[in-house]
């Protein structure tokens, strides 16, 4: 059996701030897909690793002296469980996440949290190159709209299945949360 670890990443209140804004936001059932995930990977004894941002600059939501730094409730992690503070948007980037996995046996890594299309698509992209078997768990992520430099506004949603679209079979397996539970 492969031994597999599940990644939660960026889940803070910074986001959380955004949503209360009522920015476009995809997939609103991410947080209690998020819950399931780690239900399951607490339940079972498996590994277990949060990745939080820390923004380099006083005046990022993400500063770890501001309030948006904070982990969301629902993504609070427990005793014994490893974190790991990154200043970019690859969790691996400048961090001691691959050799956390690799001391834990680690070949395959679930991939969720926030957002889909920065800090979680770039950890998935690193966990790839790395040789991690990633799983991106497709609603257990989400992103916000965005405007491009073109001036052309893409929705939430069309930002998250690109992302998914980009990533799939190439560089991970997309997969629901259900179908990751039952894996």
């Amino acid at each position: 059996m492969m031994k597999t670890a599940l990644l939660v990443i960026d889940v803070q209140m910074a986001l959380a701030h955004e949503d209360a804004s009522d920015m476009d936001r995809s997939c609103h059932e991410a947080e209690e897909n998020i819950a399931s995930l780690l239900e399951k990977f607490r339940t079972s004894g498996d590994t277990v690793v949060h990745i939080h941002h820390h923004g380099t600059n006083p005046d990022d939501p993400f500063h770890p002296d501001a309030p948006g730094s904070a982990v969301q409730p629902v993504a609070a992690p427990k005793e014994g469980e490893s974190v790991v503070i990154k200043t970019g948007s690859s969790g691996f980037v400048g961090t001691s996440l691959q050799s956390v996995l690799q001391e834990s046996g680690i070949e395959r890594v679930i991939l969720c949290g926030a957002t889909a299309n920065h800090c979680v698509e770039s950890t998935t992209r690193s966990a790839a190159d790395l040789g991690f078997q990633p799983v991106y768990a497709a609603d257990a992520v989400w992103t916000y709209g965005i405007t491009g430099p073109d001036g052309v506004a893409h929705s939430a949603d069309l930002i998250h299945s690109v992302s998914m679209a980009t990533l799939e079979g190439e560089i991970a397996a997309v997969k629901s949360t259900k179908d990751i539970l039952t894996m």
